[in-house]
């Protein structure tokens, strides 16, 4: 999937990835959404993942809410283009992008190149810790995921601390120096925010204490991330545009007598 996204130049791009289904992949996307439209800021929701999660959530959402912008990038269209498709109004500044399970490696920088923010959200078993140690391999080895900008971020996904499975989470991703940015709850507030179109930050603040209180390391790491501008690094494209490697000589065989 070639994922060239026309929008404004002062666009944030938000990636949520994770090659396994079942992750909360799509809850923390449209919760990040959420969380910025309800701070006023102008804020769009592209739903890459076939299954329309992402889609339906916006279907549910209340009209006097603020507004989020969605976009359907599953599907393509026979009557317009595609960039016109995937296309960001201009007067969004922050873009939340749902990606689909399984995005083969070689596809990763489509999503990557140029974002500000890249989250990874796993769940505390093996099969899960399996497949996010594929992917940030991936990332880091074929999209080239920059870790000295520091633009990704693991979040351990429906934990119940105190557990053995936590604790071997934990220790896994201490072991990918890769920072762990949030701890979610394993928490039934999420499933009743979506059920009603909304996210966690929008709920009765009295309801969601202690989900609310998990969301600060995460957002704290965002907002640096967001004001932090890219860089050559961040918007490098490693198979379009390789990076120059040092010249070798070409030295003619010498051919005996």
């Amino acid at each position: 999937m070639m994922l060239n996204v026309p929008g404004h130049r002062e666009l944030r791009k938000i990636v949520v990835l994770n090659p396994k289904g079942g992750s909360g992949k799509t809850t923390l996307a449209i919760n990040l959404a959420g969380y910025l439209a309800s701070r006023q800021r102008p804020v769009a929701l592209m739903d890459c993942d076939p299954q329309g999660s992402s889609t339906r959530w916006l279907e549910k959402r209340p009209s006097h809410y603020p507004a989020i912008h969605g976009i359907v990038a599953y599907t393509t269209s026979m009557v317009t283009t595609r960039s016109w498709q995937l296309r960001v109004p201009h007067d969004i500044r922050y873009l939340v992008i749902d990606t689909p399970a399984a995005v083969p490696a070689q596809e990763l920088v489509d999503f990557t190149r140029g974002a500000h923010a890249i989250l990874v959200p796993v769940l505390p078993s093996n099969i899960d810790v399996h497949a996010v140690s594929r992917l940030v391999a991936h990332l880091l080895l074929t999209a080239k995921v920059s870790r000295r900008m520091g633009r990704l971020g693991v979040i351990a996904n429906r934990v119940r601390e105190n557990t053995l499975a936590y604790r071997k989470l934990m220790l896994f991703l201490d072991c990918l120096s890769i920072p762990v940015v949030g701890v979610l709850r394993d928490s039934q507030n999420y499933v009743r925010s979506a059920e009603e179109g909304l996210s966690i930050h929008e709920m009765v603040p009295s309801r969601v204490t202690k989900d609310l209180t998990r969301w600060q390391p995460l957002i704290g790491w965002l907002e640096q991330k967001l004001e932090t501008s890219l860089t050559a690094r961040d918007l490098h494209h490693p198979i379009l545009q390789p990076l120059p490697g040092p010249v070798v000589p070409f030295r003619k065989a010498r051919i005996k007598p």
